[in-house]
């Protein structure tokens, strides 16, 4: 698990972000190591995950807004790997 700090534009707006690559994880482990990232920020931060196993494009969406956390964005960045885009909203954990 690899978490580095910098600069992303999103939406058009430039937005300071952590970027947590954890290629190589399949779920649970992937919404796992994003929550404990989260956990570690403040409100407003923006995490970038990095991800190779498909069904983690859903299920990490999924479960980080069931915890009143925002996703901004799923992409492709390419061949099988995608970054989620995550703005972290729920200050309680």
């Amino acid at each position: 698990m690899v978490v580095s700090e910098g600069d992303q534009e999103i939406d058009g707006e430039l937005e300071s972000a952590l970027e947590l690559d954890i290629r190589g994880e399949v779920c649970p482990y992937t919404y796992v190591k994003t929550r404990l990232a989260l956990e570690e920020m403040a409100v407003g931060q923006v995490l970038r995950v990095l991800v190779d196993y498909e069904p983690a494009t859903r299920n990490v969406p999924r479960s980080v807004t069931l915890q009143g956390d925002e996703v901004l964005k799923v992409e492709a960045i390419g061949e099988g790997v995608w970054a989620i885009w995550i703005r972290k909203r729920n200050p309680s954990i």
